[in-house]
């Protein structure tokens, strides 16, 4: 499995226990969809950054 794969599933994992906190804290539905896909974007973005390989740069 690639890095990029188990970080995803890690941030899934953190989303989902978060949702089920603030679920049980009563706090409304739509909150929790944003919530979820806030820490879902940011934990997408910290993925490539952290999985992408060394940049060359253009060559001239």
């Amino acid at each position: 499995m690639s890095n990029f794969a188990i970080y995803m599933i890690g941030i899934v994992i953190v989303a989902g226990a978060l949702a089920y906190g603030a679920y049980a804290l009563s706090a409304p539905p739509v909150w929790i969809g944003v919530g979820v896909a806030v820490i879902i974007g940011f934990g997408l973005m910290g993925a490539v950054k952290k999985t992408r390989g060394p940049s060359n740069g253009p060559r001239r």
